[in-house]
């Protein structure tokens, strides 16, 4: 099994950096949908208009002390932990400087559920190739063993104060946010087989009842 995920290496290699680009486009379309934004990207969207930053070195900023939290907590990143918190930040300030805002609501609406569906593929692909979590998904799955609570209660508990934070900061919550909650893990959920490389079928995880946290 070490040999045949040695083979499979630069496969999933591109689909990780594939999966953590398409997911940084998603996380644009989804912010200039301007319906309400992924949960982080609340937060990420309220920090930027503060302090005059990008979104996207929000979003890396973010992730960097997200990645530190996971020191008391004993949690070990990948490559695609690190790889996630530089490249998310850069994919989506490139989309939003390629992409503008749209002016119909019709537009709007097909970015938002475009950017959701886009979202899901990405996060499928860069989770399937198992070479570490997302700085989020870690810090969740970090506090769940060392509190012993469960999933959904630890992720609920911190998206709602990330939510909260961001939205206090001025961040665009709305509908798109909870349309993003209810259904990102179903679509996580039929999406994580069919692109999970490098493992055993028997080993491929079961995605909990909400999705990873993203990057988002």
């Amino acid at each position: 099994m070490f040999q045949s995920s040695r083979r499979r290496l630069p496969r999933r290699l591109v689909q990780l950096y594939a999966g953590l680009v398409l997911y940084g486009v998603s996380m644009a379309l989804i912010v200039r949908s301007a319906l309400g934004n992924m949960p982080w990207d609340v937060l990420h969207q309220g920090l930027a208009d503060r302090l005059g930053w990008s979104i996207g070195t929000a979003a890396i900023v973010v992730g960097v002390l997200v990645l530190l939290a996971w020191i008391p907590l004993r949690q070990r990143p990948g490559l695609g932990t690190v790889s996630n918190v530089v490249v998310l930040g850069l994919a989506l300030d490139a989309t939003l400087a390629a992409v503008a805002a749209p002016s119909s609501l019709p537009t709007r609406i097909a970015f938002l559920a475009g950017g959701i569906l886009l979202n899901a593929v990405a996060t499928a692909a860069y989770i399937g190739v198992h070479l570490g979590p997302g700085p989020r998904d870690g810090l969740m799955t970090g506090l769940v063993r060392r509190t012993g609570r469960s999933v959904r209660l630890v992720r609920t508990s911190i998206e709602v104060a990330v939510v909260a934070v961001g939205w206090l900061l001025g961040g665009t919550l709305g509908v798109g946010t909870v349309l993003y909650a209810v259904a990102i893990g179903p679509l996580v959920q039929v999406l994580l087989p069919r692109l999970s490389v490098g493992v055993t079928p028997a080993a491929h995880p079961t995605p909990p009842a909400a999705a990873p946290l993203p990057r988002g």
